[in-house]
């Protein structure tokens, strides 16, 4: 029993210490890094910013900008997205790779990409048929799921 006793207070320990480890704040647009703000002025201006908000994970700070048309970019800590997602229309150019483009356009034509996620490892697009393709950083195909 005292071990059930022990292993019940630990186990409430770590999940009030991992409710405490996200910190999300809402932030007004002009408080985003400003490498981000030029991202969406760039690609995204035409759009209204639904909400922006500042995500604290342990060491790891992101930010998250929704669109009222359900578009979502989120950013690192220095402005440089990691990921796009266009739910009901395609990503605007120049935001995916030239390369990847250029592989999706040949293999896939008339097939456009709504959502791109990029991190340490890898680069992955949603195509609007469905498919998901993932990249290496040198932009070769890796892996293909549908």
């Amino acid at each position: 029993m005292k071990k059930i006793m022990i292993l019940a207070a630990a186990m409430l320990l770590l999940s009030v210490t991992s409710a405490r480890a996200d910190h999300d704040r809402p932030i007004q647009f002009n408080q985003l890094p400003v490498a981000a703000q030029e991202f969406v002025n760039t690609y995204f201006a035409d759009q209204k910013v639904s909400f922006a908000k500042e995500e604290r994970d342990f060491m790891e700070v992101r930010y998250e900008v929704m669109f009222t048309n359900s578009i979502k970019i989120e950013f690192y800590k220095d402005g440089q997205w990691k990921e796009v997602s266009c739910k009901y229309s395609v990503l605007p150019a120049g935001i995916v790779p030239e390369q990847i483009m250029t592989y999706v356009n040949s293999n896939f034509p008339g097939v456009q990409v709504h959502s791109i996620d990029r991190d340490r490892r890898d680069i992955e697009v949603e195509l609007t048929n469905g498919l998901e393709l993932t990249f290496d950083l040198y932009y070769n195909l890796i892996d293909m799921d549908d």
